[in-house]
């Protein structure tokens, strides 16, 4: 087996992304949460960095108007451009997935340098039934060079994409998807699965030695926490980070 990707999301700034690729980090994510950006960025010279430094950055935008993607892809130039929009909507998600592959069908026409990573969803574990986890998988397939696994709260919403922790998008739930549908999911793929979805230090062994996916990434259980306990969004904790890279690197 190659080298497994070790990825982790939300970075932001040089000095974390720099910490992170001496610990080992390959992929480092970051997010733009607006198309509204002016001047110098800073979020630039970090996907910038990485580039520089033989990582590769990814750049996951919060937000679906493919003109206001082309322009951020035009202006940071990531390395890789990371789509996560929900799927699974209502009637059945159908009308978002199409949007979805006519969206990225553009992108990857566009810009055809710029890899592209697709989350897919995949429901907790006594709940993955309610997700149609290979059927996305083998839409977006000729589309993407990379699947990311991640977590839908699936708990019976007629729109589910709107009861998840940032509405219309997937991930940063901190809880486990289903490893049984993640490893199928690795089996019939063509292309790299990275096993995402309440990854930690922890569990990150467990889950690569049952999946067997081609990497692994975290966000929510590797971020600093406050004083209760609480993840906090774009602060990674190095130590967490370190240990996690050392268990996958132990089991691959």
């Amino acid at each position: 087996m190659t080298h497994a990707v070790i990825q982790i999301y939300e970075v932001q700034e040089c000095g974390e992304a720099e910490a992170l690729m001496e610990i080992g980090v390959d992929h480092i994510g970051s997010v733009l949460m607006s198309p509204d950006f002016h001047g110098k960025n800073p979020l630039s010279e970090t996907l910038s960095l990485v580039s520089r430094c033989g990582k590769r950055s990814s750049l996951i935008p919060l937000f679906q108007d493919v003109e206001h993607i082309s322009r951020s892809l035009d202006y940071f130039r990531p390395d890789i451009v990371h789509f996560c929009e929900g799927l699974c909507g209502g009637n059945g998600g159908t009308a978002c997935r199409d949007e979805a592959l006519e969206r990225q069908q553009f992108i990857r026409d566009r810009f055809p340098e710029i890899r592209i990573m697709r989350s897919v969803p995949i429901g907790q574990a006594g709940h993955s039934q309610r997700v149609p986890t290979l059927e996305i998988a083998r839409m977006f397939e000729p589309f993407s060079d990379f699947f990311l696994t991640d977590t839908l709260l699936a708990n019976g919403s007629e729109n589910p994409d709107d009861e998840q922790p940032v509405a219309g998008f997937i991930g940063i739930t901190g809880k486990v998807c289903d490893w049984d549908v993640a490893a199928e999911l690795v089996r019939e793929s063509s292309i790299p699965v990275i096993l995402a979805g309440g990854i930690s230090p922890e569990n990150a062994a467990d889950g690569f030695r049952r999946v067997r996916p081609a990497g692994v990434d975290s966000c929510t259980l590797t971020n600093a926490v406050n004083e209760k306990g609480r993840p906090v969004r774009f602060r990674k904790d190095l130590d967490k980070v370190r240990r996690m890279v050392d268990a996958v690197r132990r089991v691959e």
